[in-house]
Formats: structure tokens, sequence, C-alpha cells
């Protein structure tokens, strides 16, 4: 394992991957973070999510024409999702990252049965409720490097109308 030597203390290849993983941030970026913040791992993470928050707002007029439909049928059978999510590329909308913010916004919507955009936007995450959903679209932005934008959601419930 390559080892950086700080000012004040060591940087390791671990913690750089680690963080690149979390926030997509590049890796010469996390490493002069991690350099500035003495290997605070938690202080770093911050300063690169907010930096990748910044640059998903930048990215927020690109156009979104690909994307994928997701469904997500609750094990009851009895409540469902359908959840439209676009990126600007069909290589975004295959990457593992999108896909899974896709399955999660339509578990989302199955089990807090938003009837909008803005109201599940709003949602904190079922899986994370300390993460809103805005916020982890975000992240994928931040990482993928590419606009990303939630289109129509449906929510379905036996017998309601």
């Amino acid at each position: 394992m390559r080892k950086t030597k700080s000012s004040m203390g060591k940087i390791n290849a671990d913690q750089i991957r680690k963080l690149r993983d979390k926030t997509g941030a590049p890796v010469m970026r996390v490493k002069k973070i991690l350099e500035e913040f003495k290997g605070d791992e938690k202080k770093a993470e911050k300063v690169l999510m907010k930096e990748g928050f910044e640059k998903a707002t930048k990215r927020a007029d690109r156009a979104t024409d690909q994307g994928v439909i997701e469904t997500y049928v609750h094990h009851s059978k009895k409540t469902a999702s359908v959840v439209e999510l676009f990126s600007e590329t069909d290589f975004v909308a295959r990457n593992e990252l999108f896909v899974e913010l896709a399955h999660n916004l339509a578990l989302q919507v199955a089990s807090m049965g938003a009837k909008s955009v803005k109201e599940l936007e709003k949602q904190d995450f079922v899986k994370n409720p300390k993460k809103k959903i805005k916020d982890l679209v975000k992240e994928v932005i931040a990482k993928t490097g590419e606009n990303i934008r939630i289109g129509r959601i449906f929510h379905v419930k036996l017998g309601k109308k």
C-alpha cells in the first residue's frame, strides 16, 4: 500500500479510494482535501459532497432525454409504483449508480405514496432518513457528472383511485 505523507499525518490509498467512492470526486482532489484536513475523513467528505452538490446545480439546465422507467411492486402485491428517471446520455442510464437510484426512487414512491415529484424530493429517504430524496439525486449527479431528473411518478394501491 502506497502512503502519502501530509504535513501532520499520513494519508493512505484506502482513505482516498473510500472517499472517492462515496463522493465521486477526482482522486487528486480527494487527496488534496484529505491533506488539508490532516486525514479527517468526515470533514473531507463534507467538503467534497458540498462541491459535488454545487456542480450538480450548475448542470441543472442540461437536456435530459435518456433514462429508464423503473417499477416496484410491494411484496403484498397491493401497492406498486412507476418512476421515470432521466439522464443526459444512455451511457449513464445504464450505469449501476443510476439504476440503483431509479430502484430506490420506485421503492420510495411505493412506500411513501408521493403524488408529485416536488413532494417526493422533499421526503426523507426510507432507507436513510438522514437524507432527503433531492440529496440522493444530487449525489448521483455529482458522481456521474451528468444532469439527472425525475420525470413522472405513479403510485397505485389496490382498490384506490
